[in-house]
């Protein structure tokens, strides 16, 4: 990771993105070429190590709020992507929507330039012009789930050459088709990887795999039933990195989120790596500021005390923020590695301090007095419970782990997209879905396994449904899972989104810090307030508006403007 990192900040500021509308916000061409870039194969590494940070970093808030808030597993306040009220103009879908519009437009400049250098050899760059094909699925498989139907800009010069203020929507079916196309290409150009290869954070050709197995998946309810077909295709894909790869599961859960370490067998396939300190913005990983207490670090830069995992997703895990913490049944390895509730400590956070203790930070003013605000009562959120996930804890925790300093906004934590366990579970439910009930078991109890809970005798598609949430919670993804089955079961979607709780408690402040002054617990004064509960989620829900500015400039970006048909394997072509 940290070869990724030392020369990032080089290709990053070759290719500053020019500021421009949404689909055509693209990297400036004219700094650095194949004049006096890409002389040779470390060149080309460096002019697509950017890639896996820089063009993403707009998309960090969304990311959060669609994937969990939108979905039920985060409390966010009165967030308009809480109760479905999410419009065009909001800022953070903006800077969502143009953020993926420049990871393409980047990655199309990327493979442009490395095809056109002469001092690289054809086996360095086939693999970095594979590596660019696969965050430029990535982008789209974003985009498609996002915004349903969108333009597909295959080459930056030809839009630009073009007509571009009246580029048209593609059918989702044959944007879905792009993106397989795209990732295809890159498994022809990328190298497999042994178990002997360690150097797991560049994408090579099984990341790529794994990707097409959770496309084909994703895809497979789009006509609105289950394509068999599809279901196979991801099933085979799946069993292919997962028997191939050499890629195993982490021991321990939760050090697949820390910062040494997450990545020693492999597991997570796809992920956002961040660089820190930095000179340049946009390289860094912020999520901390948004997720973590006032106080948490060092640097002033934290603010999210008021946003914890929903009510919802703790009744998931079997918890409920009144249990008292000395009997709570806490079966579940993962809900400590993702939800912060009274009781909890943390050996990884605050090491320096000999740990992390919630409550201790919550109501003893000296050991919580890391950052202005810090104090008795204002960490938690209104749900009980914090954040774990996408914190790297304080200044020595980052320096220990890594070598290297962390600054305000800005750590080096990585961002997992795609982990081997979302593999097993992809295999478990395209296996039962296709008749075979074993391999989804077998499957579904690894992760299981894992996370320290009893396997289960027999799998059903409800229990692979829940097994997602609970493995995968906070991560960006759930409400994808709603997406990819609202294509054909959207009925279902709208009930349980509805049946959540969504909302919060009163009166836990006062119990929490009873119990840490004296021990004793005593929630019976608390009450659920239902205000965020039975939210106007409907099928329109599934599909987020295009930003306005965009449908202003451009009429045909109007989410009821029809899209065109495409026949993408003829129309789109790389010539390499």
């Amino acid at each position: 990771m940290k070869n990724i990192f030392k020369t990032i900040i080089v290709s990053a500021a070759a290719f500053a993105a020019v500021s421009c509308s949404g689909f055509l916000n693209r990297p400036a061409e004219d700094n650095y070429n194949t004049g006096n870039f890409y002389l040779n194969d470390a060149q080309c590494e460096q002019g697509v190590n950017y890639l896996y940070n820089s063009p993403w970093y707009d998309f960090q808030r969304g990311f959060i709020k669609i994937g969990e808030v939108m979905s039920g597993n985060l409390y966010w306040g009165d967030s308009p992507y809480l109760e479905f009220t999410t419009n065009g103009t909001d800022v953070d879908l903006v800077n969502m929507s143009y953020s993926l519009w420049s990871v393409n437009g980047h990655c199309n400049t990327v493979i442009k330039n490395i095809l056109a250098s002469e001092g690289p050899t054809q086996e360095g760059k086939n693999k970095t012009i594979g590596e660019a094909l696969v965050w430029k699925a990535m982008a789209y498989f974003f985009m498609v789930r996002t915004f349903g139907e969108v333009p597909i800009v295959h080459n930056n010069s030809d839009l630009l050459a073009g007509e571009y203020n009246s580029i048209k929507k593609i059918q989702r079916a044959d944007v879905y088709e792009y993106v397989i196309m795209n990732l295809e290409k890159a498994m022809e150009l990328l190298p497999k990887k042994t178990a002997n290869f360690k150097d797991y954070e560049r994408i090579d050709y099984y990341a790529a795999e794994a990707l097409l197995a959770k496309v084909y998946l994703t895809k497979a309810g789009l006509s609105g039933s289950l394509n068999e077909s599809d279901l196979k295709k991801a099933a085979s894909y799946a069993k292919d990195v997962i028997d191939n790869s050499g890629r195993t599961l982490l021991p321990s859960y939760e050090d697949v989120f820390r910062l040494s370490g997450f990545n020693k067998t492999g597991e997570c396939l796809l992920s956002w790596l961040w660089a820190s300190p930095v000179k340049d913005w946009t390289m860094q990983n912020t999520f901390q500021s948004d997720l973590g207490m006032v106080g948490f670090d060092e640097f002033a830069d934290v603010w999210g005390q008021w946003i914890g995992p929903s009510v919802d997703l703790m009744n998931a895990f079997g918890v409920a923020p009144t249990d008292d913490p000395a009997s709570r049944r806490d079966l579940d390895i993962r809900r400590h590695a993702t939800i912060m509730m009274a009781g909890d400590k943390y050996p990884y956070f605050w090491q320096d301090k000999g740990g992390f203790d919630y409550l201790k930070f919550l109501y003893d003013k000296d050991y919580g007095k890391g950052g202005p605000g810090a104090g008795p009562g204002v960490g938690t959120s209104s749900t009980g419970s914090n954040n774990v996930k996408h914190l790297y804890g304080d200044a020595y925790d980052h320096k220990t782990a890594l070598g290297v300093d962390a600054g305000r906004m800005s750590s080096q934590l990585p961002t997992h997209l795609l982990r081997l366990s979302d593999l097993y579970l992809i295999y478990a439910e395209a296996s039962l879905l296709t008749g075979d009930a074993g391999t989804a078991k077998t499957y579904v109890n690894y992760v299981r396994q894992r996370a320290g809970v009893s396997e289960l005798s027999t799998v059903s598609f409800e229990d692979i449904w829940k097994e997602r949430r609970l493995e995968l919670a906070i991560e960006g993804d759930r409400w994808y899972d709603y997406v990819r089955r609202g294509y054909y079961d959207m009925n279902a979607c709208i009930a349980e989104l509805k049946a959540q709780k969504r909302s919060i408690f009163d009166g836990l402040d006062d119990v929490y810090k009873k119990f840490y002054e004296d021990g004793t617990w005593d929630a019976s004064s608390v009450t659920y307030n239902p205000k965020n509960d039975n939210p106007n989620v409907t099928a329109s829900s599934f599909t987020l508006p295009f930003p306005t500015e965009d449908v202003v400039y451009n009429k045909n970006m109007a989410s009821d403007a029809p899209a065109e048909h495409v026949d993408v394997r003829n129309e789109y072509k790389y010539n390499f």
